[in-house]
């Protein structure tokens, strides 16, 4: 608090030495309040947005709910982006690239698929993508196969001693509406079959990874067509994407039997997933944004756009087609009501801290206001003592 002033003891002199720190605080303060207005929420649309808030089937804790992570760019930091197909990731990797604000941004020139990040001031990527590093450890690669290549991969290409820091982030999507988005993708020609598929040193052989198609694709195939072919890998793809398929012998489908190999895919995927330092939801893309932005404390240009008509949404399905898509991708669905909780409770929980980061300011805020109004008032018997007005 500011000290009582005697009007029989004040000359010029201690006047002007006791407002030089009340005018350095007021600088203080205009200064706060321009950077970081109070109230100032580009989110505040998030609070109304999605379904009500429920409690979690799964038992989190709250290391599992805190992903916030000293992300340095400047440093040994790398951000892996694992690209599961149809699950909005060529949105979201185009975002990584171009959409975010940084101090040296990507450069990425027109006409190019690929675009160069580099750290501020050196030679060196902080981001390993399909848009930057290109597809540098095969086509789609998965968590088996990129965990295994992406550290020797940036060793040739980077000369580096210190010892770099992976963040592995995803995209996952409802399953039936990827199963969907997959299978209008491959009716109009599209494969991947340049993909390596490589677990334990090797890619699958003919025997063990059939195709489902004869010719250089499988343009028009029905829908019917496409869920009966049984080595189908639209069939639970996010779990074995993301799953560690050394565990259970590959893609050597003798190597146990059908239960137990699905038990170890479902609990590894989840396992692998809920340790990664980030995953967004196609079907929620502004918490997708305000999830990355609080993790990695970087900060996006434009706002994401939620998208809703899309191709597989366009799709008339009788309810026992849907029934069967769920029972060919029964790991994805078990997957994604897992990552769906997760996610949400993820959410609120950092919006909760949030909230009550901006409650501890704005009552700081209060308290220095207080003090000001007293400072003010100081000011003011100063002033009618010197004759001012």
């Amino acid at each position: 608090m500011c000290p009582n002033f005697l009007p029989d003891i004040m000359d010029e002199r201690s006047s002007k030495l006791i407002l030089v720190p009340i005018l350095a605080v007021l600088f203080v303060m205009i200064g706060y309040q321009y950077i970081c207005p109070a109230g100032s929420n580009s989110y505040s649309d998030l609070d109304d947005d999605g379904p009500p808030k429920l409690p979690s089937k799964f038992n989190f804790t709250e290391r599992d709910l805190d992903r916030h992570v000293e992300f340095n760019i400047k440093g040994d930091d790398v951000i892996v982006f694992l690209h599961i197909q149809k699950t909005g990731g060529t949105t979201f990797g185009r975002h990584l690239v171009r959409n975010i604000r940084l101090e040296q941004p990507c450069d990425c020139k027109p006409g190019q698929k690929k675009c160069t990040c580099h750290r501020p001031g050196k030679e060196e990527s902080w981001l390993f993508s399909r848009f930057s590093t290109g597809w540098s450890c095969g086509l789609h690669a998965d968590w088996t196969e990129l965990t295994n290549c992406v550290p020797v991969v940036m060793d040739k290409k980077e000369a580096q001693r210190n010892k770099r820091n992976f963040y592995y982030i995803t995209m996952l999507r409802d399953p039936v509406s990827r199963y969907l988005s997959e299978w209008k993708h491959v009716q109009r020609g599209a494969t991947w079959k340049t993909a390596l598929h490589m677990c334990d040193g090797r890619s699958p052989t003919q025997d063990e990874l059939p195709t489902c198609y004869s010719g250089d694709d499988w343009s028009g195939v029905t829908l019917k067509e496409f869920m009966n072919c049984q080595s189908n890998l639209a069939n639970n793809r996010q779990v074995r994407m993301l799953a560690d398929l050394s565990l259970v012998g590959c893609y050597n489908m003798s190597s146990m039997n059908e239960s137990q190999r699905n038990h170890i895919l479902l609990s590894s995927a989840m396992s692998n997933l809920k340790n990664m330092a980030f995953y967004g939801l196609t079907e929620f893309q502004r918490k997708t944004q305000y999830l990355f932005e609080r993790t990695f404390s970087l900060r996006f240009i434009s706002a994401f756009t939620q998208i809703n008509s899309t191709r597989a949404a366009n799709v008339d399905l009788s309810e026992a087609v849907r029934r069967r898509i769920e029972e060919l991708n029964f790991l994805d669905v078990q997957l994604y009501e897992y990552a769906k909780d997760l996610f949400l409770q993820r959410f609120q929980y950092t919006r909760q801290r949030e909230h009550q980061e901006v409650r501890l300011k704005r009552r700081e805020e209060r308290r220095c206001r207080y003090w000001c109004s007293d400072c003010f008032h100081s000011c003011d018997i100063i002033n009618r003592w010197r004759g001012q007005p």
